[in-house]
């Protein structure tokens, strides 16, 4: 069971960004740094593509409203990616059946993203578009670094992933009044457009 603590960790990760886990691992691996990551994720077209749409997202996830286009988009990818991250890290070492891994990786992966999705959606009811680069920003080191952390410290770097997670769910409940404003100007753009397109031209 002594992977279990990095399969937490990667599902956490996985659920804010994805294709960063995938790369950074890769990357780990391939230079020497860890023995614990799969060759799968070592395989220079594997890097080529993480990287590619790693930064992909390091823009659309900095524009208000398209980031939250983008979050919908991987509610299935991330939780995926998870899982599947978690049972070829339990694979490769062997101390944890890869289908209780990947169960663990993908739902951990889908908590931390509908926190981060929800969170976005508050913070999108905001005017000014700082917020949505500086909580970016914060998002990528958090998981740069506490995965980083995971593979030296696995079980410290789990502590701190739960503890995240957590406050995380907490801080949704919080925000929830905000992430209904959210939907409701969406639904009003959205009738907007509607009556727009309905109404007949003036001549």
């Amino acid at each position: 069971m002594s992977v279990l603590p990095l399969v937490f960790t990667s599902g956490w990760a996985s659920g804010i960004n994805a294709y960063a886990v995938v790369l950074l691992l890769g990357l780990f691996g391939a230079t020497g740094v860890s023995d614990e990551v799969p060759e799968a994720l070592q395989r220079p077209e594997v890097l080529c593509a993480a990287a590619v749409l790693f930064l992909c997202e390091a823009v659309a996830d900095k524009i208000p409203y398209v980031d939250s286009v983008w979050d919908v988009a991987h509610t299935v990818i991330r939780p995926v990616s998870g899982a599947v991250v978690g049972a070829l890290l339990a694979g490769q070492s062997g101390s944890l059946p890869d289908l209780v891994a990947g169960a663990l990786g993908g739902s951990t992966a889908l908590v931390s993203h509908l926190v981060k999705a929800g969170t976005r959606m508050a913070v999108n009811t905001s005017p000014e578009p700082a917020s949505n680069i500086v909580l970016s920003l914060l998002e990528d080191l958090g998981v740069a670094g506490l995965l980083t952390f995971a593979l030296f410290h696995p079980e410290l770097a789990a502590a701190l992933a739960a503890l995240l997670l957590l406050t995380g769910i907490g801080l949704v409940f919080l925000l929830f009044s905000r992430i209904r404003r959210f939907w409701r100007r969406r639904a009003e753009r959205r009738a907007a457009r509607a009556a727009g397109v309905g109404r007949p031209a003036p001549w």
